[in-house]
């Protein structure tokens, strides 16, 4: 009997038509690249730590981590940018003996005139209207009532004392993080219809800033417990350099790791730092991961980190699940206010901070930051010498999903197959493969993968394509695969050699078939 059945009895004897389903030349490869999103979490929060959940609204990530958390505000961010995709919290508790970050508004002076504060915390507006018959202390107070009733937002507030002129403000989840919660005034500037009431007088906290936040989470029972579930697209707002090691460890090339051989899970780790030109680049120079991407941004950016953070991952999933060899450059961070014109980076720095292994944002037409390079930390080999295997997010993406591509191949069309050498002659309808058989297969596979616009050049393909049968194994393929992984045009360089006029007189060949050579002697 040729047909190798997989359930239907070679002896059966009761009559007459039997059937059964074979799906493994139906299916197409499918997967859920998931989002998650990491943080600390409120105290009161109602989510157990260390485990993650789906989060499919900003109302249930309020409820399972608390109003203004760091996670609570990853996920405004999140949902700004990504709609569409499934996402999931991972909330961490406060780090021990963790402090919460503080800072002080204080009013001066009453104002001479009528008008609006335009505060912004954490970039977030918060206008408040004042009168001039307006005490320091009426301001104060009006300025913690309109915080206050901001639920959301990362801080609360309070009036130093009854009928006082300083304004307290403490971060709502206790963490180093918690320092990067900014306070400012006008981010519009006149410009946008915002400047401070005549007279008033207002301070801030000196640094721009929340200080005095302290705590790092630790992530070794929340990597631990997310276990063999897919997470494709991580945001990790933490870029010390231990939370940075242990993200790695999961999620990279060891036995061990997300993209070891034994786990086959795959994924990415995308984050952000603040800070000035000198210190990114100190910072970027250290680091050396294939699996992290961390958007450098300016000091004077309102948006906190972790919500840069966010942004990123929500864009990159976005993008990357429809098509993970297409760049990122010129995806938009929604809601993330970028700093000022003239505290911005500038070419060079853009440059010099992409070549140390950091990705970098540029400011689009609507004045809000977009994607420039999805650069991975990966800069340099095993020996420290450069190398630009692993530089970009989509290299890994693409690879990803032709590895994905092939397994679902191998596992659908030959799960329980017998093996042999080429040329032995078997029956149509065995369940037998043999390594030209299985390599035709990757073959076409590949000529599918070049059709969907991840891979090129089919022919050296086919000509490097090793597979033959373990000559100590007899039950065991071995597969050399290299594909070549179609590239991205990030770079459109023109050299442009204008002239006056063009010399007919010299250069016949750049005249057109229809127009006849110039005659210098009878000038036609």
């Amino acid at each position: 009997m040729p047909i190798s059945f997989a359930n239907i009895p070679a002896n059966i004897k009761v009559p007459l038509y039997w059937v059964e389903v074979d799906p493994s030349m139906a299916g197409l490869p499918t997967i859920n690249l998931r989002a998650l999103l990491v943080g600390v979490a409120t105290a009161d929060a109602e989510a157990p730590m260390d485990i993650a959940r789906p989060i499919g609204s900003q109302a249930q990530a309020d409820l399972a981590f608390g109003q203004g958390s760091e996670l609570a505000r990853m996920f405004k961010a999140f949902f700004a940018n990504n709609f569409a995709n499934e996402v999931w919290g991972l909330p961490l508790a406060e780090p021990a003996a963790a402090a919460a970050a503080t800072g002080t508004i204080g009013i001066t002076d009453a104002p001479t005139a009528a008008g609006t504060i335009h505060l912004y915390i954490s970039g977030e507006h918060i206008p408040i209207n004042i009168a001039t018959t307006d005490t320091t202390g009426d301001i104060a107070a009006a300025i913690a009532d309109a915080i206050n009733a901001q639920v959301d937002l990362p801080v609360t507030a309070a009036v130093s004392a009854v009928g006082g002129s300083d304004v307290d403000l403490t971060s709502t989840f206790k963490s180093i993080n918690a320092n990067d919660i900014s306070v400012m005034l006008n981010y519009f500037g006149s410009r946008g219809g915002e400047q401070t009431p005549p007279g008033l007088g207002i301070t801030l906290p000196a640094t721009g800033f929340l200080t005095a936040g302290t705590g790092t989470p630790v992530f070794d029972n929340a990597i631990m417990n997310l276990g063999e579930e897919p997470f494709e697209y991580v945001a990790m707002p933490y870029t010390d350099s231990n939370s940075l090691f242990d993200w790695d460890q999961e999620y990279g090339f060891t036995d061990m790791g997300r993209w070891g051989w034994q786990r086959q899970l795959f994924g990415h780790i995308f984050s952000a730092k603040r800070g000035t030109y000198a210190d990114l680049l100190t910072f970027g120079d250290a680091l050396n991961s294939p699996v992290e991407s961390i958007m450098a941004f300016e000091v004077a950016s309102p948006s906190p980190s972790y919500e840069w953070a966010a942004a990123y991952a929500a864009k990159a999933q976005r993008a990357l699940i429809n098509d993970p060899a297409r760049p990122l450059q010129a995806l938009t961070l929604n809601d993330i206010k970028a700093a000022d014109v003239h505290q911005r980076f500038d070419f060079v720095e853009l440059n010099s901070l992409a070549s140390t292994g950091l990705a970098i944002q540029k400011i689009g037409g609507d004045n809000q930051p977009m994607i420039a390079r999805e650069q991975t930390t990966y800069q340099v080999n095993l020996y420290g010498q450069p190398d630009d295997a692993y530089e970009l997010v989509t290299t890994l993406a693409t690879l990803a999903k032709l590895l994905r591509n092939q397994k679902h191949a191998v596992t659908s069309k030959y799960p329980r197959h017998k093996l042999a050498n080429d040329g032995t002659k078997f029956g149509a309808g065995q369940a037998i493969v043999t390594p030209g058989i299985i390599k035709g297969e990757l073959i076409a596979q590949y000529q599918q993968d070049m059709y969907n616009g991840l891979v090129e050049d089919l022919s050296n393909f086919k000509r490097y394509l090793l597979v033959e049968r373990d000559p100590n194994d007899p039950n065991r393929v071995n597969v050399l695969y290299p594909p070549d992984l179609i590239n991205q045009l990030r770079i459109f360089a023109v050299l442009a050699q204008f002239r006056l006029q063009y010399d007919r007189g010299v250069d016949t060949q750049m005249i057109g078939p229809t127009q006849p050579p110039f005659n210098a002697a009878s000038g036609a």
